[in-house]
């Protein structure tokens, strides 16, 4: 097992500071959750979140804060929330924190980090790596489809040619309720430049289906 301590035997420094980071991150999705939890979001909720992050520099480049900041700057630069910007920022929230209409008692997944708009899928050649629980079904069938097309199952999210699929359930390693480190780590690549995709479960099985012809 890898030590968290430096050679005088203190936490170690990056770690510590990771560690702070995601718990700041659970914390924030579980503000989102309660400003989402009545289905509206109103100025004093904006401001407050606004605050939060304001408060949280040490969060301020890392998803999804980074994001939340700049929206949520952008809404306030007037003062004023108005109607437009309630209803777009309730439904950013709603896919940071998963918020979505269902009886099944399981974490779902967050819809943020999706491309919009949805790529054409390809699999001769392309890497896939899946993250989460499908619905579709187990692990292991869901990779035998891509392999029966051409294409290459990871572990990791990689530089080149590379999708990330997401399952509509959230899995109970992932390091946050609604998100994991191979949500992260490709958000991190298609930052910085290099053909990787993020798409939900719902999307990527659509396409399989007509790939496959059932």
């Amino acid at each position: 097992m890898p030590s968290h301590k430096d050679e005088h035997g203190q936490p170690d420094p990056v770690f510590r500071a990771k560690h702070n980071a995601d718990r700041s991150i659970d914390e924030l999705i579980g503000v989102c959750k309660g400003v989402v939890s009545d289905g509206v979001v109103n100025q004093d909720e904006a401001e407050f979140l606004c605050g939060w992050l304001r408060a949280n520099e040490h969060v301020r480049n890392v998803w999804p804060a980074n994001v939340l900041r700049a929206r949520i700057a952008e809404y306030l630069e007037d003062g004023y929330l108005d109607q437009d910007e309630k209803v777009e920022l309730f439904e950013m929230l709603a896919r940071v924190s998963a918020h979505r209409e269902s009886k099944e008692p399981v974490n779902l997944s967050t819809g943020l980090p999706f491309d919009s708009p949805l790529p054409q899928l390809s699999f001769m050649g392309w890497g896939y790596c899946l993250t989460g629980k499908f619905h579709t079904g187990k692990r292991s069938n869901c990779e035998q489809f891509i392999v029966s097309l051409g294409g290459v199952i990871l572990q990791q999210p990689r530089q080149r040619e590379c999708v990330l699929v997401v399952g509509d359930i959230g899995s109970r390693d992932w390091i946050h309720s609604t998100h994991g480190r191979k949500i992260e780590a490709a958000i991190t690549l298609r930052t910085q430049g290099h053909p990787v995709a993020i798409v939900p479960e719902h999307y990527w099985f659509e396409t399989i289906r007509k790939e496959l012809q059932f």
